[in-house]
């Protein structure tokens, strides 16, 4: 890899965070170029990837990411990685009295994760669909320079091999790729699995970032950045549901305070489903998301939720679905392998290689006038039928957007928008633009569009007339590595995504709603334990006045009197 960067270091708060952030970086390793000689891709792979030497002389690429979660989280995972022998103990006892040793037996890795062991010792794939003559020569996935199509073709056909829904139990049990021992951060002061210790509400969270959590922090982060030529900004990705919502707000106001005038695009994520829910469990994730979002929002460039829930009340809609996978919504390992796929979509715009929008100028398009909340919604895949062209393929949507709400926050339709950023990658071979034979009459004003990004442009402006828009077109498909499966009976290499971020009116409804259900609580007799950690309920009645006045800021006559200035 090589070529100016400008770097992006990554966050990931939380378990489902991780889950998320997993699907993620085993898609951007599946895109790396190593080869100095190879085609450059249309993403540049340095501003998340560092370089790095193992002892032995082994080039490595591992992500510039920090990942906190919970004690008894990462199961067969090591916390300092494998890549290099960052603890080798040499304890001496001067005890020499009677010993009494208590050894718990290990977690078992799944047969996914065998096999990377057995490629990393440069072993031959086991199973019986990897014993053609390629797949049977000896790999590594840690030297950069030896076979690396062969090495991600092979997973990718693992991966296909393992039905992973049964033996996932943890985010470490699908994580194809090394990490930096810098990159881990356990807190011990929470247990993940139990019924005691949980973090489970907001002034948990908050509390945390203080002391050696705080120490660890700062020390991880300036490792990350110190080492960057020319800092673009933070990807935060935090749950948004539990405990992590107050720990991800004093983390983004860290960042706002020590790298001030960075990017720091945060996305509050949510399963659709918690473990060992409750009526009072449900009554937490309702309140940690108001006041996450308001926080996180705060400090943040832009904040997105990022969900398949239907809302983020107590008892949401259905969640959303999508034609065209065959994927579980209630089940992690599917539901975050979908919000991978959108969220590579969505933020590739700060990450071309040619024609880039700097992180800075990607929120401030979308957060304007203070309006830092947006929306997502995602194709997933988009339905373009092979020989066909994009023009008739966006034309068999009628009156209806091709796309589905990711941030539990349905569109309101009548052409009410401030800003708008539409994404769409993985037509690679396609015919962007009609092929009309002369004299043809043109079955839609589409057709006459001479350009992929124009036919897509023109398309979102018949239903947003007057809203602002940026449009990116990228021919290369985010890599098959997902769970959910395309409903086809031919292969899937890649899966064309077709993604919007919006500051709509829709925004301010969600807030809206959001706030009522929670102002309307007595916190005090119905759930004093969320108080015992605080914020005392002064606070959070102040808070719940700020998220009522940012969602008075996507009002409708807002929106057209912004709309008459721009005219």
């Amino acid at each position: 890899m090589s070529g100016t960067s400008k770097e992006v270091v990554t966050l990931q708060l939380g378990h489902y965070s991780n889950f998320i952030g997993t699907h993620w970086w085993n898609l951007q390793d599946a895109a790396l170029v190593y080869e100095s000689d190879s085609p450059a891709g249309e993403l540049q792979s340095d501003m998340l990837f560092r370089e790095g030497l193992t002892l032995g002389g082994h080039v490595t690429y591992t992500p510039r990411l920090i990942a906190m979660d919970l004690k008894g989280s990462l199961q067969t995972l090591r916390k300092e990685g494998s890549l290099y022998d960052t603890e080798k103990e040499n304890t001496t006892f001067s005890w020499e009295g009677q010993i009494m040793t208590h050894k718990e037996s290990p977690p078992i890795k799944n047969a996914f994760l065998q096999q990377l062991d057995s490629l990393d010792t440069g072993g031959l794939l086991a199973e019986p669909d990897f014993t053609s003559a390629v797949d049977r020569c000896s790999v590594s996935r840690v030297g950069a320079a030896v076979a690396v199509e062969t090495v991600n073709s092979s997973l990718e056909r693992m991966l296909k091999s393992y039905r992973l829904e049964g033996s996932v139990r943890v985010w470490s049990d699908f994580l194809r790729i090394h990490l930096h021992p810098r990159t881990i951060s356990v807190i011990n002061q929470y247990n993940h699995d139990g019924e005691s210790e949980r973090l489970e509400v907001f002034g948990q969270g908050e509390a945390l970032l203080r002391g050696a959590v705080l120490e660890d922090l700062e020390d991880r982060l300036h490792f990350f950045v110190e080492e960057c030529d020319y800092l673009q900004g933070f990807q935060v990705l935090c749950d948004l549901a539990d405990g992590f919502s107050g720990l991800g707000s004093k983390v983004t106001e860290l960042l706002q305070d020590s790298y001030g005038g960075r990017g720091i695009l945060t996305w509050g994520v949510a399963p659709v489903t918690h473990p060992d829910t409750s009526s009072i469990k449900d009554l937490y994730h309702m309140m940690n998301c108001a006041l996450g979002t308001l926080q996180m929002a705060n400090h943040s460039s832009f904040f997105c939720p990022l969900t398949l829930r239907g809302g983020l009340m107590r008892r949401p809609p259905p969640p959303t679905a999508f034609p065209l996978l065959n994927c579980d919504p209630m089940l992690w390992y599917h539901s975050s392998s979908v919000l991978a796929l959108a969220l590579d979509c969505m933020t590739a715009s700060y990450r071309m290689r040619q024609n880039s929008t700097p992180m800075w100028q990607f929120s401030d398009a979308l957060a304007v006038s203070g309006r830092k909340v947006v929306s997502a919604y995602g194709s997933v895949p988009f339905p373009m039928m092979h020989g066909g062209c994009l023009p008739d393929a966006l034309d068999a949507f009628t009156d209806v957007l091709p796309w589905r709400p990711i941030s539990a926050c349905p569109e309101l339709g009548g052409g009410h928008c401030f800003g708008q950023s539409v994404t769409l990658r993985g037509l690679d071979g396609q015919s962007l633009v009609s092929q009309l034979r002369p004299g043809t009459e043109p079955s839609s004003s589409l057709h006459l569009e001479r350009s992929g990004e124009d036919v897509l442009a023109a398309y979102v402006r018949l239903h947003y007339p007057s809203t602002p828009l940026a449009v990116q077109l990228l021919s290369g498909a985010s890599k098959n590595q997902s769970a959910a499966d395309y409903t086809s009976s031919q292969p899937v290499v890649g899966l064309p995504v077709l993604t919007c971020l919006q500051s709509s009116p829709a925004v301010g409804l969600q807030l809206s709603e959001l706030q009522k259900a929670c102002a309307a609580l007595d916190l005090r007799r119905v759930a004093p334990s969320f108080l015992s950690h605080g914020p005392e309920p002064s606070e959070i009645s102040e808070s719940m006045e700020q998220l009522l006045s940012l969602a008075h800021c996507y009002r409708h006559d807002l929106c057209r009197s912004s709309s008459d200035e721009d005219d």
